[in-house]
């Protein structure tokens, strides 16, 4: 029988992040980190499909010369 309920991954790193910025800010809410973190993730993913849209330009570009 388990009695303890362990937090999955993502649980525990959002708990840790959650009270580093706690420690230096007052406090946050889990809701605003889950936000600022999806915010974050929107413009790592365009940033990255930029770069390889990019790359594929520069491709087709040397290879039309």
């Amino acid at each position: 029988m388990r009695l303890v309920r362990r937090k999955s991954e993502p649980d525990r790193i959002l708990d840790t992040v959650a009270d580093s910025l706690a420690a230096l800010s007052g406090g946050v809410s889990r809701s605003k980190l889950v936000k600022a973190g999806l915010v974050a993730g929107g413009v790592a993913a365009l940033t990255a499909g930029s770069a390889a849209v990019s790359s594929i330009r520069r491709r087709r570009e040397g290879n039309d010369s």
